[in-house]
């Protein structure tokens, strides 16, 4: 059965000398794997359409006796040439992938973090692109895990706790002054610790200026 699916490309491996295996996030499928053949051909129909945070409109045959289904066609939507260009913002863009890797499963609707993830991917395009961006982030993915800190009892300053209770809403920015970045960044390495079990891989790169 073929299956349509806008996705975000997470990963990218070799599966053999001319084929991919490409792992999506998608709003209604959720993460998924696809295995591109010939992809790395240089006549490929995939050439040029497949590479980090690509977003596509792309349609899959699901497989019957495993996890990893047939990439069929890809039409790209945006290709965000920013991020990989940019080794600072490369860093925060796989710590974002880590991060949403680690705190949910495969081939479940995400909805809500497919766009989250959107969302952190065009602002690291923008101007929007450093440490304060990532923390947002992490608290966006925490709120939609139902995760959030209950900032009244955390152990912050009042002005931090009330800088962190103002922001208005998922996918905005944050204002901290330098110390209050560095309290959150602190008290946020705990907290993802003892609700993850550990701390996603790539979060003190992706946290450096």
């Amino acid at each position: 059965m073929i299956e349509s699916a806008c996705g975000i490309i997470l990963r990218l491996r070799p599966l053999t000398e001319t084929s991919l295996i490409v792992q999506w996030l998608t709003s209604d499928s959720g993460r998924l794997a696809t295995v591109a053949r010939g992809a790395r051909r240089p006549k490929s129909p995939f050439l040029g359409r497949l590479d980090l945070f690509y977003e596509a409109e792309m349609s899959f045959s699901r497989s019957r006796r495993s996890d990893l289904h047939t990439l069929r066609e890809v039409r790209l939507r945006q290709t965000r040439p920013a991020i990989r260009g940019d080794l600072a913002r490369l860093r925060r863009a796989a710590y974002a992938c880590a991060l949403v890797e680690q705190t949910t499963e495969t081939e479940t609707p995400l909805p809500g973090i497919f766009g989250l993830m959107r969302n952190f991917l065009d602002a690291l395009c923008g101007q929007e692109s450093g440490p304060q961006r990532v923390i947002a982030f992490e608290l966006d993915i925490l709120r939609e895990l139902g995760l959030q800190p209950d900032w009244k009892q955390a152990r912050l300053t009042e002005a931090t706790r009330q800088s962190l209770s103002a922001r208005p809403g998922p996918d905005a920015g944050l204002k901290l002054a330098s110390p209050q970045f560095e309290e959150v960044r602190r008290f946020l390495h705990g907290f993802l610790i003892y609700h993850l079990g550990r701390l996603p891989k790539g979060r003190a790169a992706a946290l450096a200026e």
